[in-house]
């Protein structure tokens, strides 16, 4: 195989439209807009793992900002949890959907103009958040502490409303890539396409959801339900979805092997949009939440288990016969380690939801193993892988450092792995000591040890990504030019 033609079958691999076509005098992708989402993303991530590493030593009694109003824990916190989600995750996935959709349809975004528009509006949207934290302006909802603008119940103005700008810059994204997908609308959308468009109209929705709804509708239990299928919604229903449509586009395209089973792709994304809606609750089970609320959270999270095992044996399927791409291609060594932490965290999620772990290990530090798993050792590491795939090609130089890639790699798998398991053991031991009602000093001077290694993990990731960032940099001041591969050469449409 020489080059990815239209003769392929466009529902199995992705048939792609050469980057330096023109239409209407422009070419079809705008690598200025991918590399300005990179470079945001990047600086947002550094911000926010600094944020978390800092946040991590207070539990040691090490933390710089003690005496510091502005700078407290819990402002840090919020910068931790925001800048990943909103800084880092949403300019990383869009920087990807300027390369990818046009490609899968042939037709340019709407507007470059309008993507620069999004991009510095975004950028400023961020920075306020940043601002309402510092001013104590932020709400009372994990990964929702964006500032509504107002007072808590009010209409009374104090800050800008970031909530309502969020939901104006989806709505601004769905405008431009919902363009090329309308005009493509006579072609046979591949699986890729068909995540961005639901993770694009999820975000708006799901925002709303958590954001407006408990703050002036629903108080108490109702509100609460409201909020916690916000916090899994925005990661099922739009971090996901577009985590696997990069997995589905950019694996096939490297392997240079049609996906295993497309019939596994939609039964992933059906069952998806089906189940992943009602998972919320399952964060606040044993509480007033009404019982067969949270039995119907359970059910459809244990469910998911089986949806994300389709999903994990498609891609490992894709990958057999080509096993040595996890020796030769970074790309594929993060893609696939994140596959497998997707894999292991679902894993566990479907037996953490029953009552009988909630029991245990609620309220302790293994659901924040959970978490970074997920958000680091997952869809941040398909970022990252590419990335990797991409930074040569739209900068059109070669990697300055195959070692700093292989720091950057090694030092993060290995800090997740190290921190995952070291709060997970936390979190059981503090669970059934809290079980047995041993006093709560105890607790603390057990976990120490644990918090130490956790901090020791946090720099290894922050450590890597300055090896990350430090390549990127020199990769593009870097006058050593890239020579693309001749396989993964785009043959023109016809």
């Amino acid at each position: 195989m020489t080059a990815l033609t239209p003769a392929l079958t466009p529902t199995l691999m992705p048939t792609l439209m050469p980057t330096d076509a023109e239409r209407d005098g422009k070419p079809l992708v705008s690598y200025w807009l991918i590399k300005a989402h990179i470079v945001a993303a990047a600086l947002f991530l550094l911000l926010s793992m600094t944020a978390g590493f800092l946040y991590s030593l207070q539990f040691l009694g090490y933390y710089p900002f003690g005496d510091s109003e502005v700078l407290s824990a819990g402002h840090i916190r919020f910068i931790h949890t925001n800048m990943t989600a909103y800084g880092w995750l949403v300019n990383g996935f869009v920087a990807m959907m300027y390369y990818v959709v046009p490609r899968l349809t042939g037709f340019r975004v709407c507007g470059e103009g309008l993507g620069k528009l999004i991009f510095w509006v975004w950028q400023l949207i961020v920075v306020a958040a940043l601002g309402g934290f510092f001013m104590n302006c932020a709400q009372a909802i994990e990964w929702g502490e964006t500032p509504t603008g107002f007072r808590p119940g009010t209409f009374e103005p104090n800050w800008i409303p970031v909530d309502l700008l969020v939901v104006v810059g989806a709505v601004l994204l769905v405008v431009q890539f919902f363009t090329p997908l309308y005009k493509a609308r006579g072609q046979k959308y591949y699986v890729t396409l068909w995540y961005f468009t639901a993770g694009l109209v999820w975000l708006a929705l799901t925002y709303l959801m958590g954001n407006i709804i408990p703050e002036w509708i629903l108080p108490g239990a109702a509100g609460a339900a409201t909020t916690g299928m916000f916090i899994h919604d925005l990661v099922g229903l739009f971090v996901t979805p577009m985590g696997w449509g990069l997995m589905y586009f950019f694996v096939p395209l490297i392997l240079q092997k049609p996906i295993w089973s497309h019939s596994l792709s939609v039964i992933g994304f059906w069952a998806l949009a089906f189940f992943y809606p009602l998972n919320g609750v399952h964060h606040f089970l044993i509480s007033p939440i009404p019982d067969y609320v949270e039995y119907g959270a359970i059910i459809t999270t244990i469910a998911i288990e089986v949806v994300v095992t389709t999903v994990v044996v498609n891609f490992f399927a894709t990958l057999r016969g080509k096993w040595s791409a996890l020796r030769t291609n970074w790309a594929i060594r993060w893609y696939y380690a994140g596959a497998i932490m997707y894999f292991i965290t679902c894993l566990q999620c479907a037996f953490q939801v029953t009552w009988m772990f909630q029991k245990i290990i609620h309220f302790t530090d293994w659901v924040v193993g959970h978490a970074h798993m997920i958000m680091f050792g997952v869809f941040t590491f398909w970022l990252f892988g590419t990335i990797d795939w991409l930074w040569p090609r739209i900068t059109r130089r070669k990697w300055h450092s195959e070692k700093l890639r292989a720091w950057h790699f090694w030092l993060s798998t290995i800090g997740i792995v190290i921190m995952f398991t070291d709060l997970m053991i936390a979190g059981l031991i503090h669970g059934f000591m809290q079980k047995g009602l041993n006093p709560w000093n105890d607790i603390l001077d057990m976990s120490v040890p644990f918090w130490w290694i956790r901090s020791f993990s946090g720099a290894m990731f922050v450590t890597g990504l300055l090896c990350f960032l430090y390549n990127l940099v020199m990769t593009a001041r870097s006058n050593e030019l890239y020579v693309e591969e001749e396989h993964l050469v785009p043959a023109t449409a016809e």
